[in-house]
């Protein structure tokens, strides 16, 4: 999914009655591949910017970020509260994640706007200042995946 067609077709196929644990590891890999072009963007930062690549990244980041959290948030996290009959980390770790997502919407809002300057070639973006949230904004997203497939998931026992 380097080029980003497929998140359009991923998130089409997004199961609505089921947890399907393959699907959210597809989901995990595309916003890692897309983390990996953001890392991209930003070690090209300032006189390198691949500016195709930075319209892509814009046009993918709000819809992959929202479309995972929705399913994580309609399907999964129920099925872990179902589970976690009284078990306070996994009810606190599951308000934790629906938390991050918020942050993660709105910080991913902001992105995009300068995802799509950069990609324009607007001068006027500050380098310095948009390396700064790439690297903020990728590293809060791996972190999240990772907490997730390792706590969230193998904790669990939902695991594929």
């Amino acid at each position: 999914m380097t080029d980003y067609t497929g998140i359009a077709r991923l998130l089409s196929d997004r199961p609505t009655d089921a947890v399907s644990l393959d699907w959210l590891k597809k989901a995990h890999d595309a916003q890692l591949t897309l983390c990996s072009a953001l890392e991209d963007i930003a070690d090209s930062l300032p006189a390198n910017v691949n500016r195709q690549k930075c319209m892509y990244a814009a046009k993918s980041l709000i819809p992959l970020v929202n479309g995972i959290h929705r399913y994580e948030e309609e399907t999964v996290f129920p099925l872990l509260e179902r589970m976690a009959s009284g078990d306070r980390e996994l009810i606190d770790s599951i308000a934790r994640l629906k938390f991050e997502h918020v942050e993660d919407e709105c910080f991913a809002e902001e992105l995009t706007d300068t995802l799509t300057r950069l990609g324009s070639g607007d001068g006027t973006v500050n380098a310095e200042a948009a390396g700064y949230m790439l690297r903020g904004f990728f590293e809060s997203i791996r972190r999240h995946i990772a907490f997730e497939q390792q706590f969230m998931l193998r904790g669990t026992g939902l695991t594929s």
